[in-house]
């Protein structure tokens, strides 16, 4: 009889249970989607709770996932929860303000050597941004025992570490944009100035600042020029760090500087160049989740009225920097709410 070294067969154990834990999470099947575009999720139920068959599954569809509908499955009853958005996004014939928040099959019976697979429907909007990550929780019930696959990583955290994740999908840009967007990149250090052709527009050099740990606004820039015959009109922004993104103006009345949102969005006449820059019309990137720093470049998105929505990369200039790739401003200049 041989026997293994204690050290060896805990080892051996360890990794038994590690590769059976790993093979046990509910997947989706398409791991890739775009901003504004529709997506089709399918929850893959590979096995069910230590031997019994599963008998519920739920999905909860997260903010900024609009739309959702789901595919009835024979012998399984389905029910959907549904409520307000945290805001209106944009959809086929106008803004959409509600729609399905849970979605819930029950009644059925997978066994435990079976898969199987629930669908649905939803469309990806403009909040996710390229290179970002949306996580789908899911509920498993069987007839004795459950999972809950709902664990979402912290960030910068690895979400192989985590003992039950909630299945995500990557936030990537479309590979053909129905408004024809025409790269044309330069390199410049870290960072890259890209110019970019979306429908009629030219739009140049977006960047915005860094900000301070701690900080929940931060200012973006761009220049705009509409090459064709008709206006189009600026509406909205999104990067991965932002829980939203407005359009505001800055003006001097005497010695006072006001500030407001540009309701409606930012029309760009025919002919017309309209640049987005400090102490001027700008981008607020509001509840921040992290820091941007100097020198980096995040992938964002900017959204048209006409020419839809526009993949674009924004580098980072310093702390106050007053344009792309300029050293930070003098401690006289004006304070954070410069933008």
């Amino acid at each position: 009889m041989c026997r293994l070294p204690r050290a060896q067969f805990i080892a051996g154990l360890v990794l038994t249970l590690s590769t059976t834990a790993a093979l046990a999470h509910a997947t989706l099947e398409r791991k890739e989607a775009s901003p504004n575009a529709s997506y089709r999720g399918v929850v893959q139920i590979t096995h069910g709770c230590d031997g019994q068959p599963t008998n519920r599954v739920s999905v909860t569809i997260p903010e900024g996932i609009i739309g959702a509908k789901p595919m009835p499955k024979p012998g399984w009853t389905l029910s959907t929860e549904k409520g307000a958005y945290a805001r209106a996004y944009p959809y086929y014939h106008g803004d959409i303000r509600e729609g399905v928040k849970t979605i819930t099959w029950t009644g059925g019976r997978l066994p435990d050597d079976q898969v199987d697979e629930f669908t649905f429907l939803a469309r990806v909007s403009d909040a996710y941004a390229p290179g970002s990550t949306v996580y789908f929780p899911v509920e498993q019930d069987c007839a004795t025992g459950q999972y809950r696959w709902t664990e979402i990583p912290a960030a910068g955290q690895d979400a192989h570490a985590l003992k039950s994740p909630a299945p995500g999908v990557r936030i990537v840009a479309a590979v053909s944009a129905s408004a024809g967007v025409d790269h044309t990149t330069a390199s410049s250090g870290k960072a890259e100035a890209a110019s970019l052709k979306a429908g009629d527009l030219s739009i140049e050099t977006p960047w915005m600042r860094a900000t301070p740990g701690g900080a929940k606004v931060a200012g973006g820039y761009v220049r705009v020029t509409n090459t064709g015959t008709q206006a189009d009109r600026l509406i909205g922004a999104a990067i991965p760090l932002a829980g939203r993104a407005s359009i505001h103006s800055m003006s001097m009345e005497g010695a006072v500087m006001r500030m407001a949102p540009v309701e409606g969005g930012l029309v760009i006449k025919p002919g017309e160049t309209v640049e987005l820059k400090p102490g001027g019309f700008h981008l607020m990137f509001e509840d921040l989740t992290g820091a941007p720093k100097a020198g980096e470049a995040i992938q964002g998105t900017l959204r048209f009225e006409k020419a839809g929505t526009v993949p674009v990369s924004f580098s980072v200039a310093p702390i106050g920097a007053m344009k792309p790739g300029a050293p930070a401003a003098a401690p006289s200049a004006p304070g954070p709410h410069d933008h």
